[in-house]
């Protein structure tokens, strides 16, 4: 089965409410616009039910095939929210709204789940129940885990659940999965040093946290390279250092050091954790300081099924041809929270040659829409066949 016949008639409204979506970009859970289309247009459709508000701004669509004999329910879910970038891209549809931009692809994503949903509720082809998940906050908000925690699984019943998103430099409509660990679990690490300020011309009379600092973002690079088997994938990254006083004669008070540890394994996620916290004390009380250590949980490491990876690999051959296996990343999905709710899989969409996720001058590729519609429409079909 190659793209669905009734996607390539849909395409152009489809193209329209992506690039109306890009217009609006909205961030977080404040996707109040994004919200209210996705709901008229699954009412629209002709969805059995339409319920939102859960995860505080997500949108569910239930549509029910022409059949229910083994009360089987599949879940597709896409991500709506955008990003605080000022966007270059020059489009037509470019944001409209200074410092916002759809610049990973979402409002491709919600725009091709309504385009499977109003196929869905058209044809029922299928022996079960269909539920269409829109989620906010998927940007470091977590939404994905605000929806598992306000019951989404349970409340209607889902089964197995699965997602895509696009990845610019795999070829246009082209797929990529892997089963197991994809994308890593996403924390960040927050150090205040706290020292003896004073006047840099009498540094015997300070508690020098500049010097701390030093020494401890080269020291944190360790925690990788001498701590880490090195086959297991892990990353430290110091990101940023304030201190507290920006003149030129001054030894400042304290210092905060930020940075975010990339993880495939809850054994590299514990280690990172415990050497980053060691290493920090251990250079603060030589150097006659102490500090304060935060490392707040992110994302987890998101792991596809082993089985439900198969399916969706299986679709994914008949829509585009062939499925490429998919590298390890360790950039983070919260797709990963509704994954350790139930099994799954989440699968790549080639983008083309565009620019990389997160830039500015990034923009979806509206010609993959087709293939992202077919694949999601016929993971339902295929895993609900009707007998």
């Amino acid at each position: 089965m190659p793209v669905k016949n009734r996607f390539a008639e849909l395409h152009d409204d489809i193209s329209a409410w992506r690039q109306d979506l890009h217009a609006h970009p909205e961030i977080g859970f404040d996707v109040f616009r994004t919200a209210e289309i996705v709901e008229e247009k699954l009412r629209a459709f002709g969805c059995d039910e339409v319920v939102t508000a859960i995860g505080r701004t997500g949108v569910v669509g239930v549509i029910r095939g022409r059949a229910d004999t083994q009360g089987r329910v599949v879940g597709l879910r896409a991500d709506m929210d955008a990003l605080p970038i000022h966007e270059e891209t020059g489009a037509h549809h470019a944001s409209r709204i200074p410092g916002k931009m759809h610049a990973c692809g979402h409002d491709g994503h919600t725009a091709m789940l309504l385009g499977a949903a109003q196929y869905l509720a058209e044809t029922r082809n299928f022996d079960g129940t269909a539920i269409v998940i829109f989620q906010p906050g998927e940007e470091g908000y977590a939404g994905g885990k605000e929806m598992c925690e306000d019951g989404l699984m349970d409340r209607f019943g889902i089964q197995e659940v699965y997602g895509l998103h696009n990845a610019p430099g795999l070829p246009a409509g082209s797929f990529a999965i892997r089963p197991g660990p994809m994308m890593a679990a996403t924390d960040e690490f927050k150090i205040t040093l706290e020292g003896r300020g004073g006047h840099a011309a009498r540094p015997n009379n300070t508690v020098d946290t500049a010097v701390m600092a030093c020494h401890l973002g080269v020291a944190l690079q360790t925690v990788v390279s001498r701590n880490a088997d090195p086959v297991e994938q892990l990353v430290v990254s110091l990101t940023a250092i304030e201190t507290s006083s920006m003149a030129f004669n001054v030894i400042p008070q304290r210092v905060t050091l930020r940075g975010t540890v990339r993880s495939m394994s809850a054994e590299m996620r514990e280690l990172a954790r415990r050497r980053i916290e060691e290493v920090t004390h251990g250079i603060t009380q030589t150097f006659g300081g102490r500090a304060e250590f935060d490392f707040p949980e992110g994302y987890p490491v998101l792991i596809n099924a082993e089985t439900e990876t198969t399916y969706a690999e299986e679709v994914a051959r008949k829509v585009a041809g062939d499925c490429q296996l998919a590298p390890m990343v360790m950039g983070g999905e919260d797709f990963a929270f509704m994954l350790q709710e139930r099994p799954g899989a989440y699968i790549r969409l080639g983008n083309g040659d565009s620019a990389g996720l997160h830039h500015p001058k990034y923009d979806f590729n509206d010609e993959i829409i087709p293939a992202g519609c077919s694949w999601l429409a016929e993971m339902v079909e295929t895993r609900m066949k009707v007998a």
